[in-house]
């Protein structure tokens, strides 16, 4: 086995995966056949949970570690632990997921480690030592290829931009794992809030159904999610939606929100600004409704409608609940 090794850290707490995950355990595993390297899997869990199980399908080794820290998600804590296995194992690449936890600790493990980091990243591949990244760069308009060239190369991958790994002929050797606690915490972990949601995040919905600054107001806003009931569905918005408080924040997609990679993007009345399109850019069809026949979305979809939206909607939805019974 090669002294090269590229391990994937996943912050996933639960009984099973969803599809960010997946995908991240599946870049982690192809780079690591591609460098001839081991793949190592770090989580939160006991050593005998199915998550644990699950996650030795797809790694050469699993480190499971129980800490109630972890589970908070208390950054320092996961920061701490993490540098501390990366010291041990000096791993050529470290991957994290696209949750605000992997995002705050990348940069800080990158320098704890001597290393380079890098986020938002929609493909990787080895060059030798280094590591090569593809991500959007001018709010979406291009596509960079960033060598990282320091080890390890530290990155955070966009939700569903990688596709899920493959089995293992034999699953991989499962290990306990302890937090490092030379090393205190200089912060407390005082309180959570995570907003109710219903039905599955928006990074790993299938179909959403969106709505911008044209909607008028939060009262039109009850159209769309009637809609996405019927094709069971996820609601987002635009920025400006989200800013005039007509929809929570948690909705929010776009450079500065989330970013979505559906097979099915509904806009309605969105302008397709590069900011937003920035989130939404590894759809795999993106069909819109917009007064403007000169909209910026219209040059990026499949599908594309020039109406009011209040001519559509209505009629879309009464014609998908019988289709659809």
């Amino acid at each position: 086995m090669s002294e090269e090794k590229s391990i994937v850290i996943t912050a996933v707490v639960g009984s099973e995966l969803n599809t960010a995950s997946a995908g991240l355990l599946g870049a982690g595993q192809r780079l690591a056949r591609e460098m001839n390297s081991e793949h190592i899997v770090i989580v939160c869990g006991g050593t005998d949970s199915p998550l644990v199980a699950k996650l030795s399908e797809s790694a050469d080794r699993v480190i499971a570690i129980e800490s109630a820290e972890l589970t908070s998600g208390h950054p320092e804590v996961w920061l701490n632990t993490i540098a501390s296995i990366g010291t041990e194992e000096k791993p050529r690449a470290i991957i994290l997921g696209n949750d605000i936890l992997s995002q705050e600790i990348t940069p800080r493990l990158a320098h704890r480690l001597g290393g380079a980091s890098i986020g938002d990243v929609q493909a990787l591949s080895a060059n030798g030592g280094s590591l090569i990244v593809t991500r959007s760069v001018y709010g979406g308009k291009a596509v960079a290829e960033i060598e990282l060239t320091a080890v390890p190369a530290v990155v955070w991958v966009r939700a569903q931009s990688m596709d899920p790994a493959d089995a293992n002929t034999t699953p991989g050797e499962i290990v306990a794992g302890n937090v490092d606690e030379s090393i205190a915490a200089r912060t407390q972990l005082v309180e959570t809030h995570e907003e109710a949601a219903e039905g599955e995040r928006l990074e790993d919905a299938q179909i959403i159904v969106s709505g911008g600054r044209g909607m008028g107001g939060p009262e039109p806003f009850e159209d769309l999610v009637a809609l996405a009931k019927v094709l069971k569905a996820q609601n987002s918005a635009s920025r400006a939606a989200c800013d005039l408080g007509w929809v929570p924040h948690s909705w929010q997609v776009g450079q500065t929100g989330k970013k979505v990679a559906p097979q099915l993007y509904l806009a309605v009345a969105i302008s397709g600004a590069s900011q937003h399109m920035m989130g939404i850019a590894d759809s795999k069809a993106i069909a819109a409704i917009n007064t403007d026949a000169d909209a910026p979305i219209f040059k990026h979809c499949q599908f594309g409608l020039v109406e009011d939206y209040k001519q559509v909607i209505g009629p879309l939805k009464e014609k998908l609940a019988e289709l659809l019974k």
